[in-house]
């Protein structure tokens, strides 16, 4: 491996090291059901169970609450509302608006308003049924368009220029406009939001949390209760899942289970079943984006605006970043020529909405690649060399709307190989004139690109750090401040571990994520947890290869450069020895082995005034083609084959990587075809629990489903082992099911028609759509 030349060791037979396809370092606990989350965890003798009572108005002034009927209850041991909170009342991560518990005015429907602490969860619940609340009830603001029209906004409307972009459309020989709505997710993790506080000694509280931040856990509980962040620790081994959904929503069980412990000395357990889960915490961001473009005959853009609006919820949450990030993906793959980008981030009556896999992008690239297939329509052409034409190229078409240079673009290629690969333009044509027959089932193909941003949009939370100990029989103890929420960042932290010393990962004890051993951590999230914790961990093992280098380099009387690690032995000038001799060595002279890494990432700035910059370190790539059918009577639909190419630079652990690009592709064909989220117009979710809110199953994956890593890739920017993000980017992979759609239903009307289609793309929409358009061949016949 030519990146290892000069550092001090030489690529061996070992077990498990750096680009080793190693299956998850839980997975056999997982199969055997041997893996603890946070219910599973012994509960201390005198555990309190906590139930909370939601609100059941979306907007009201609660004029009085009575809950002497539930402190009496049997069971009952406390009773908590917001008065009892000896701190601040608010759990918001950057605005402080998100209070923990009702003060007053309920803001949206299952908003918490107190908390019951009982013998069981079961008499807890009971207890708070009994509360007599009387509400006054106020005007709910439920969808972006109430919100619209009352004027209501987290914060200003933000808006991204490059050139201008309203002249060139319209000095362009061609223009289109078009608008897309774009249906939010739960997230749906496999384990629900759960917490467990222990009080310690002088007001120390240990809190077991199913969260990806576990730093701003701590800063958070310590701010309700009042006391420094040294008080509080808060610890993670794992979570059953988390998708960006417990980045920020998982506080609220957290520090609703401390507050309980502090005030009763006593350890208390919250977690929530399914239905309030659902209710409770905040989904992905539904967005209406209208779009406008300005293009030649062939379909290639001079200039293009969007006008992005979301549903952020009653509080600020994450939306401010989220909205960005859709902003900065607007472009994707594209040069958009001048562009203007506007986005408006609506405050409603609903929850607050969050983090999701992709944080903003889906949502954003969704609508370029709708306006991609609506200009190659309008051209005549196929969507894939429209595609192809707009595609960003230096040394003139490589600046994006954020006035970043694209450096790294590969897409081009990639797709090409994809397109190639899976045979997209014979099938293509294929589809195309059978759809001419008068059958009910049309078909449609697409082939979409991702190009996404890597890197924390917010600059300071780009670092983080690392703690290794190694012990006297040569044992390793990784910590981290990442979390492992099933996408393998553990395995792969301890790969980078192993190879720097090369030892078989055998050696490597991967540890719980703890706010003691590791503080000041960041989120596990924007995809960035091997480029993170992988460097720092670097960072920590190469401190503590040096001290053995400089160790043996003296005694041994040979110069540094002539010690190599090689396959669980040390080798220095003529002699050799084992990893475990030389540690036990080291030890007995007295050299610390322990150490602290440290790693924060290079390059990127931005200023969000002006909305310039380079927020991202680098772009992770990707490509997919989808075909799909429909039943034009039912609006009934599958994917019958997607083909996927993704890059991921120089892969860390491929095994891990390619679960994570189907998964990632399954889950965002979900967003865009089966999972739907219904409010009513008092702002209740309708839909909370899997009989009304439908993830993609087993039988909804493609039947045939080929998926490679591109054998080309590889980072320019000195990432880890040069390899690439994976978490995010291939949610976006599955925008080519919802283009494929489009071309479905076009399709029906023997492609006289372009569609408007919505996502999700449910059967009753895809029904509809398929109505719409035959009407509209019909007015053209």
């Amino acid at each position: 491996m030519p990146e290892d030349a000069g550092t001090g060791f030489e690529t061996s037979r070992l077990k498990g090291g750096v680009r080793s396809a190693l299956k998850h370092d839980s997975a056999d606990l997982h199969v055997t059901g041997e893996a603890r989350y946070v219910d599973d965890l012994p509960e201390p003798a005198d555990c309190l169970h906590l139930y909370i009572a939601t609100s059941e108005q979306a907007h009201a002034q609660i004029k009085d609450m009575d809950l002497s009927d539930v402190r009496h209850a049997p069971g009952v041991v406390a009773v908590l509302t917001a008065k009892d909170i000896p701190g601040t009342n608010d759990i918001g991560p950057v605005i402080p608006d998100d209070p923990l518990f009702v003060e007053d005015k309920v803001m949206y429907h299952g908003q918490s308003l107190f908390a019951v602490a009982a013998e069981s969860r079961k008499a807890a619940r009971y207890a708070a049924q009994k509360a007599r609340i009387n509400y006054e009830a106020l005007s709910p603001l439920v969808t972006i368009e109430d919100a619209r029209t009352a004027g209501s906004l987290i914060e200003a409307e933000q808006v991204m220029v490059l050139g201008d972009a309203e002249a060139a459309i319209n000095q362009a020989p061609h223009s289109l406009s078009g608008r897309l709505t774009e249906g939010g997710q739960d997230h749906f993790y496999l384990e629900g939001q759960v917490a467990m506080a222990i009080p310690g000694e002088n007001g120390e509280i240990l809190v077991h949390s199913s969260t990806q931040n576990p730093t701003e856990a701590q800063h958070l509980i310590a701010k309700v209760l009042g006391v420094p962040d040294n008080l509080i620790t808060v610890v993670v081994r794992r979570m059953g899942g988390g998708f960006g959904g417990k980045e920020t929503q998982s506080t609220l069980l957290a520090a609703a289970a401390a507050l309980c412990a502090s005030k009763t000395g006593r350890a208390v357990k919250f977690r929530l079943d399914r239905d309030d889960d659902m209710i409770v915490t905040g989904k992905r961001h539904d967005f209406e984006v209208g779009w406008k473009a300005g293009f030649d005959d062939n379909g290639r853009l001079h200039g293009a605006q969007f006008d992005l609006a979301s549903r952020c919820g009653f509080s600020t949450d994450l939306s401010l970043a989220i909205n960005d990030r859709a902003m900065f993906h607007a472009d994707n793959c594209y040069f958009l020529g001048a562009a203007r980008i506007v986005s408006n981030r609506m405050r409603t009556n609903t929850v607050s909405n969050t983090a999701f896999r992709g944080f903003g992008g889906p949502q954003g690239m969704i609508a370029v690649e709708h306006m991609m297939d609506a200009i190659a329509f309008k051209v005549g052409r196929d969507p894939l060399d429209v595609r192809l034409d707009n595609l960003y190229a230096a040394p003139d078409r490589n600046l994006t709307p954020y006035h970043q240079t694209v450096e790294d673009f590969v897409a081009r290629e990639l797709m090409e190989d994809l397109a190639s690969s899976s045979d997209y333009r014979m099938r293509r044509k294929q589809i195309e004139d059978a759809n001419k027959d008068t059958g009910t089932i049309k078909r449609g193909i697409a082939l979409t690109p991702v190009k996404f941003g890597i890197s924390f949009t917010t600059t300071h939370l780009n670092q983080a750090g690392a703690l290794i100990h190694i012990y006297t029989d040569g044992s390793i103890q990784l910590n981290h401040g990442g979390t492992e929420m099933g996408q393998g960042l553990m395995v792969k932290v301890a790969q980078v571990v192993a190879h720097e010393f090369q030892v078989d990962i055998d050696r490597v004890r991967i540890m719980a994520t703890s706010t003691e051993k590791v503080p000041n951590t960041s989120a596990t999230a924007a995809s960035s947890g091997s480029d993170l914790n992988g460097m720092a961990a670097k960072d920590a093992a190469e401190k503590i290869k040096k001290r053995l280098v400089d160790f043996l380099s003296e005694r041994e009387g040979v110069p540094a450069d002539d010690i190599v690690f090689s396959n669980n032995r040390i080798i220095a000038g003529r002699h050799e020895f084992t990893f475990n001799e030389v540690i036990k060595q080291a030890y007995l002279a007295r050299i610390s082995l322990s150490a602290t890494g440290y790693y924060r990432t290079p390059k990127i700035h931005y200023d969000r005034a002006t909305h310039r910059g380079r927020p991202f370190y680098y772009f992770a790539y990707g490509a997919a083609v989808s075909e799909v059918e429909i039943d034009t009577l039912t609006g009934e639909n599958r994917v019958v084959r997607t083909d996927i190419l993704h890059e991921v630079g120089q892969s860390l652990n491929p095994a891990v990587d390619m679960g994570q690009i189907e998964g990632g592709f399954v889950q965002g064909m979900g967003w865009l075809t089966t999972e739907e989220l219904v409010y009513d117009s008092n702002g209740r979710l309708r839909t909370h629990a899997p009989s009304t809110y439908k993830i993609p199953t087993a039988s909804d994956r493609p039947a045939s489903m080929n998926i490679k890593i591109w054998d080309k890739g590889r980072n320019q920017e000195r990432t880890i082992h040069r390899s690439k993000a994976v978490g995010e980017p291939p949610f976006m992979l599955a925008i080519s099911v919802f283009s494929a759609l489009t071309h479905a239903v076009s399709g029906a009307t023997g492609h006289r028609v372009f569609p408007q289609l919505d996502a999700p793309a449910t059967p009753e929409r895809i029904l509809m759509a398929v109505d719409a358009a035959r009407a509209e061949a019909e007015k053209l016949a």
